[in-house]
């Protein structure tokens, strides 16, 4: 079970939300919206799905992560590679 099952529910309604928002702004493109509204809702969108994926970290860390540290051996170094490789993704974006 992935760590994230107890929060399924208001993961997918973010991403159903955040999925709704970048409709709107392809909208906004086809219609020919000023420039800085569209990049207000291109922020907007963004922070949602650092939301998600800050959550989906947590949730990961605190189940995947811990879980794996506790049986420790190869799977443990692997499960902690995962996570730093993450983590370094998400502070690049």
């Amino acid at each position: 079970m992935h760590g994230y099952v107890d929060n399924k529910a208001d993961l997918t309604k973010r991403l159903r939300r955040a999925e709704g928002q970048v409709r709107g702004i392809q909208r906004m493109v086809e219609d020919d919206t000023y420039c800085i509204d569209i990049l207000t809702q291109v922020s907007a969108v963004t922070k949602a799905l650092e939301t998600v994926a800050l959550q989906l970290l947590e949730d990961h860390l605190s189940h995947c992560v811990a879980e794996a540290t506790r049986e420790g051996g190869p799977v443990a170094d692997e499960k902690l590679r995962e996570a730093s490789a993450a983590i370094a993704r998400l502070v690049r974006s």
